[in-house]
């Protein structure tokens, strides 16, 4: 089997933690830019196992097949990880509510896979969930490094606790079931596909948790993550992207919603926080139209194609859009479903033919 390359990914990118460092305020501009240095060794860290090759992790001796093992771990605000165990599966919640929500955060997305996909665990063989909370002091990010989930707790003014969110912790372990399947490329388009896959199965796992259909759910990234002195209401909306904030602070939310639109650039590795929009449009579009729990049939689609060994690392939008349309095919005939692939990545501007 080829190996896998884990890159750092975090839910909020680069360009806004670059706003936020030069604001006049000098406490945010100290939190983003600490936030930034942060981020940098984090991703040097990525560098060198990519070089080294990523540890193995497997399920505990004796655990149950298809059960979730949960590990939550304290930084004590260091940069130290994975810092000291604070809970473990089973235990009961203890007084640290961010210890708690993503102890339940990694639950749920470990029963979407598992009960809506029959995958167990993100890389499809138990892997162990583990996630560490109250990293380093004002630190304004979440990130998957490969091997674990990391929680900053927010400088309170722009960004509060990274845990609120449960689609952040969906979107983030997310990125270990790309990095274990179709390992796309964190650059450009294919990096843009990454990142959306994130955006869609943490919407669903948060849809799924609330037991909410297509029609009932909000379509937001990141809700409850802003401050209150933020005008926003969420990192991205993959229903009206680009409307997600615009502030004086943050900036605005860069998001296109179409290929007409579509933004080149060499910042946030080609744009892959920016571009994802397109992507994330076209998934909404078809969820809508086809109504229902998302997870069901939307959500299906696009797991297939991404689990299925066809979608190659450097797949662009029209190659995963053609493998969605096959994918659709596939399950459900030449029906409503397929009719409705077709026309959401029209309507982005996606060809697939």
């Amino acid at each position: 089997m080829e190996a896998t390359h884990p890159v750092f990914c975090t839910i909020v990118p680069p360009h806004a933690l670059d706003k936020l460092a030069q604001a006049e305020d000098p406490s945010i501009a100290k939190a983003a830019r600490r936030t930034l240095v942060a981020d940098a060794a984090q991703r040097t860290s990525r560098r060198l196992t990519t070089v080294l090759g990523a540890p193995t992790v497997a399920p505990p001796k004796g655990a149950a097949a298809d059960a979730v093992h949960r590990t939550i771990y304290d930084a004590r605000h260091t940069q130290d990880l994975p810092g000291r165990k604070v809970r473990g599966e089973g235990d009961k919640p203890g007084k640290d509510a961010t210890v708690n929500r993503a102890y339940n955060g990694l639950g749920a997305t470990f029963d979407l896979y598992l009960k809506a996909y029959a995958r167990n665990s993100i890389d499809g063989d138990g892997m162990p969930l583990d996630a560490t909370v109250h990293f380093d002091r004002q630190y304004n990010n979440a990130f998957w490094d490969g091997e674990r989930m990391v929680f900053g707790d927010g400088d309170g003014e722009i960004f509060l606790d990274f845990t609120l969110p449960i689609d952040v912790i969906g979107h983030e372990l997310t990125h270990g079931v790309t990095q274990h399947t179709a390992n796309l490329t964190y650059f450009g388009q294919p990096g843009a596909l990454n990142e959306s896959m994130s955006d869609v199965f943490g919407s669903l796992i948060k849809q799924y948790s609330l037991d909410q259909d297509a029609h009932q759910a909000d379509w937001l990234i990141g809700a409850g993550l802003l401050a209150p002195r933020i005008h926003g209401v969420a990192l991205r909306s993959m229903k009206e992207p680009g409307s997600a904030y615009d502030d004086a602070v943050l900036g605005k939310d860069p998001q296109p919603a179409t290929m007409e639109h579509y933004v080149t650039t060499g910042r946030d590795n080609g744009g892959v926080h920016i571009n994802s929009g397109i992507p994330n449009h076209a998934f909404y579009l078809l969820a809508e139209a086809l109504g229902g729990k998302a997870w069901e049939k939307a959500g299906q689609i696009w797991f297939d194609v991404l689990t299925g060994g066809a979608l190659g690392k450097q797949a662009m939008f029209a190659d995963f859009a053609r493998l969605t349309v096959a994918a659709a095919r596939t399950r459900f005939g030449e029906g409503d479903e397929q009719q409705s692939v077709l026309k959401a990545w029209s309507q982005v501007g996606v060809p697939t033919s």
